[in-house]
């Protein structure tokens, strides 16, 4: 193998090795994120576009080169008698079997390194759904958190107000009920006044009844006398 071709191998055997390490769980998103936006890869960054593109350009005339290469060697040439050399049969089908493992060298090379582009796009776009996911999610949270409070203080702010209306109600009917003992108590006392008041009538009549009684008694009393002397 030729140093050109044992480079381009060797370069996708490294691109292989990068898969790999880049499809297997090896490390998270937002570490390879963060490895991806190292100062070393930035400063590599600014000139990465070109260095893609001469790239790919050398992987592109490999391959060209190869494709060449086979349809050379496919249709080897023949002599007047209709059959080729030994020796030359056997150098056209390992120039041949060269070719097409150029081929497929430069080919797997070209393909991996548009693999590999893609996924470390993908992985820096999933690196920062997640970033993005994680902010919704703990502002998400921030605002349940502010929810409950406003809600439990919502809830003890109508829990005094009810208390102080109870407390109001239980102060007006307080109120209510005083007044009406000071009502049945003076609805008392005028009774028992009124009571007395006519015990003392009663006895007052009783009184007067026996004294009027007496006088009756003393009036016919004296009227008799009177008369029995006129008689005399």
């Amino acid at each position: 193998m030729s140093l050109q071709w044992t480079l381009i191998a060797g370069f996708l055997y490294i691109e292989i090795a990068i898969v790999l390490l880049l499809v297997l769980p090896v490390a998270s998103p937002k570490r390879w994120n963060s490895f991806f936006k190292s100062r070393f890869l930035q400063g590599l960054q600014r000139q990465a576009g070109m260095y893609f593109l001469i790239l790919l350009a050398i992987l592109v005339l490999f391959l060209l080169d190869a494709i060449r290469e086979m349809r050379k060697y496919s249709n080897p040439d023949q002599d007047d008698h209709g059959h080729a050399h030994l020796d030359r049969e056997m150098q056209g089908s390992m120039r041949l079997f060269r070719a097409q493992r150029n081929f497929y060298i430069s080919g797997f090379a070209l393909f991996l390194s548009l693999v590999i582009r893609r996924l470390v796009t993908l992985i820096s776009a999933q690196a920062a759904l997640l970033a993005q996911s994680e902010a919704s999610l703990r502002q998400a949270q921030s605002a349940t958190t502010a929810a409950k409070s406003l809600l439990a203080q919502k809830s003890e702010v109508a829990q005094n107000d009810s208390n102080e209306l109870h407390d109001k109600q239980v102060t007006d009917l307080k109120k209510k009920i005083k007044d009406l003992e000071e009502e049945v108590a003076t609805e008392t006392r005028d009774k028992e006044a009124m009571k007395k008041q006519s015990d003392n009538l009663a006895k007052e009549y009783d009184r007067l009844a026996e004294e009027h009684s007496k006088l009756q008694k003393k009036i016919t009393i004296s009227s008799g006398g009177g008369e029995s002397k006129k008689d005399d």
